[in-house]
């Protein structure tokens, strides 16, 4: 009895550095849409400069998950979480420290770097102080939610730090406080004791893993499946990272405004999934997908046509002040939050269980080569149009989504197992 209260003490300390780490690692990945705001006043970017920032923190992630994966047993667990917390200290320090472009696309390139060390590090513990399916399920989940809850801090904790055009550097403070959070997580990690399996070990190199990857591209419901995702991920990180930059230029709200109201795209993102993880117990998630997809074009077509009028001639710095709008278009993350997590269950119950690591590979290399031309996109035709062409842009991804999901799930149909999300 007492060696099994041992047991969960310890592993609840795991999972506390876990969620922790994650916590921290939430405000600095979603902190993008942010920082290419302040980037293009403070260090005179262009928007389709700045843009570059997503493909900074996305592409190192897909590399470097899928290149150290295999060799993440012999380096070790915990040694892979203190080397990405101690990377992203060390250049969040360095941040107010040598403010510049050059110095922020380093920051997202460790950050990204540093992420994918940590997020298959924290899968891989995951499973290891997880006793139960149903353990596993519930510490994900909890880890998950941890994480949205990091993304609602960001916003807010940058917002706290950005003054205005009076002190165009005023924002780079943050940093000192990112650093000084991830430095109590890396003594926190440092002390606390965590044992990795003896018997896991790599088993495959990257040669093997890119060969199994172009297999599995040869099923035409996972090549589908893989060309929804990047347009999913186009959608989301287009909307998500360019969204401060819309309030603050079309919206006319103030810096610090545009970025803490964009937490509600968080926050609608966090609920949508909650719903979704209830409605799709009841129904199937291909028309649970279709309506989320025609209430986020519906939603902008509303939208974007009323705040096309809207030209003050000083910044909203107050919250009365602030037109209905701003609250209502971050509400699309809601919608589109759903589609990710359904279609990504649906391709994975479809596959065998020892296909899953692969396909999860195909997954985050999908995301992150969608991610990145979302955002270039945006930021193209934001700088050479508007901020209302970039997001009536949307549309056409959207419907191209919506088509290519209709064709997954009738190929999915013959290869079906069993598609609970």
């Amino acid at each position: 009895m007492q060696a099994e209260l041992q047991n969960m003490t310890h592993s609840g300390r795991i999972m506390f550095c876990l969620i922790t780490t994650y916590v921290i690692f939430a405000m600095l990945l979603n902190s993008v849409g942010t920082v290419i705001l302040q980037v293009i006043s403070s260090f005179d970017v262009s928007k389709s400069g700045a843009s570059v920032l997503e493909g900074f923190k996305d592409i190192p992630i897909a590399l470097v998950s899928f290149l150290f994966a295999s060799y993440l047993p012999k380096f070790g667990y915990k040694n892979s979480l203190l080397l990405g917390t101690l990377i992203v200290t060390l250049t969040c320090a360095l941040m107010p420290l040598l403010p510049s472009f050059l110095m922020t696309k380093l920051l997202f390139l460790t950050v990204g770097i540093s992420f994918a060390l940590v997020k298959v590090s924290t899968y891989s513990l995951l499973g290891q102080i997880s006793a139960t399916a149903k353990i596993h399920a519930a510490n994900m989940n909890l880890l998950e939610g941890c994480f949205m809850l990091g993304v609602l801090g960001g916003y807010w904790l940058f917002g706290l730090f950005i003054e205005g055009i009076a002190q165009p550097l005023a924002w780079l403070s943050v940093y000192w406080v990112l650093a000084a959070l991830s430095l109590a997580n890396l003594l926190l990690l440092v002390t606390t004791p965590i044992v990795q399996d003896k018997q896991s070990e790599a088993t495959l190199d990257s040669k093997n893993n890119f060969s199994k990857m172009l297999k599995l591209l040869a099923l035409p419901f996972v090549l589908t499946f893989v060309v929804a995702a990047f347009f999913y991920v186009l959608i989301e990180q287009g909307v998500g990272s360019w969204l401060p930059t819309f309030n603050n230029q079309v919206l006319h709200l103030s810096p610090s405004m545009s970025v803490q109201i964009t937490s509600i795209f968080a926050a609608g993102l966090a609920l949508g999934r909650l719903s979704a993880g209830l409605i799709l117990r009841r129904i199937h998630w291909y028309p649970l997908l279709m309506i989320c997809i025609a209430s986020m074009a519906i939603l902008l077509v509303l939208i974007l046509p009323a705040v096309a009028t809207l030209t003050p001639e000083t910044k909203i710095t107050q919250w009365h002040q602030v037109p209905i709008a701003a609250f209502i278009l971050p509400m699309i993350g809601m919608f589109m939050s759903p589609i990710y997590p359904a279609i990504n269950s649906a391709v994975l119950s479809a596959l065998p269980r020892h296909r899953h690591a692969t396909m999860t590979g195909l997954i985050v290399i999908s995301s992150a080569l969608g991610g990145t031309l979302g955002s270039l996109v945006t930021g193209f035709i934001f700088d050479y149009f508007n901020g209302q062409s970039a997001f009536y842009f949307m549309l056409l991804p959207m419907t191209v989504l919506a088509l290519i999901l209709t064709g997954f799930k009738r190929l999915l149909i013959p290869n079906e197992t069993v598609l609970s999300v």
